[in-house]
């Protein structure tokens, strides 16, 4: 490998330890936008929940959109372990995507963030720095809308990149989350490590600790409906996987 080539593959191949603290970094600063919004959202309309949830949303939607900018070009900006798992399970037959080394890195990086994330909104606004949420979520109708929540999201986001239009991800996925809060029954957690991180505030974001392995298995089982349908509509979505969310500009050199 020559020096140029050499230049080239550290630039768009971060080191696994890079990926995982812009893994942690994304996701703690995505979980506090959605926390201390809520929180903010709750001081500002009180009593007036709609609106709340509009303040809520659009900060979300917002702050998901600069955060993918910011740190897809190191580490893809996953944020989320369905999608590191997606990308994992659909690169496998093509020998792109994670390597299960790096799937298991991303995953427990993003859930560590999530919790780090909630505690920062917390202590922002003068919380306690942990204070286990109250708001119970266990229902059939929420874990079916996180369902439709998570499917979605794995369909447009592999979408993109195997249509080559990873580069409007960033707005593209925020508006679907601003929108799934709406449209969904359970406002579209759609990702396990922000949903383990919410439950460590009792606020206007938070879900009970007991509500939580709930909302997962449905967004595991939304990334099921999800991959089974980019399979069948994309049989060659897992080509793309090194583009998801925002690709690197040469993947000539990408080893799995």
């Amino acid at each position: 490998m020559t020096e140029k080539s050499r230049s080239t593959y550290s630039m768009n191949h971060p080191a696994p330890w890079r990926r995982f603290l812009a893994e942690f970094v994304g996701t703690a600063l995505l979980v506090t936008a959605v926390v201390g919004s809520g929180i903010m959202a709750t001081t500002l309309s009180p009593g007036d929940v709609g609106l709340q949830l509009l303040e809520n949303s659009v900060a979300t939607a917002f702050a998901l959109g600069a955060l993918i900018l910011t740190f897809g070009p190191v580490s893809g900006a996953h944020f989320n372990p369905v999608v590191s798992a997606a990308d994992w399970f659909l690169g496998r037959r093509t020998g792109s995507g994670l390597s299960a080394r790096d799937l298991g890195g991303y995953v427990a990086a993003q859930t560590v963030g999530a919790i780090a994330g909630s505690v920062l909104a917390n202590l922002m606004f003068d919380l306690a720095a942990v204070d286990f949420s109250g708001k119970d979520r266990s229902a059939g109708h929420l874990w079916l809308g996180e369902v439709v929540a998570t499917a979605g999201l794995i369909l447009l986001i592999f979408a993109l990149a195997r249509s080559g239009r990873a580069p409007v991800a960033p707005a593209a996925v925020g508006a679907y989350i601003g929108a799934a809060y709406w449209f969904t029954s359970s406002t579209s957690f759609a990702n396990p490590a922000v949903t383990v991180g919410r439950a460590f505030t009792d606020t206007f974001a938070g879900i009970a600790p007991a509500s939580v392995p709930g909302f997962v298995v449905a967004q595991l089982a939304g990334l099921l409906v999800g991959a089974g349908l980019l399979l069948v509509l994309y049989p060659d979505a897992g080509r793309a996987a090194d583009e998801v969310i925002v690709g690197h500009p040469d993947q000539t050199a990408r080893t799995s």
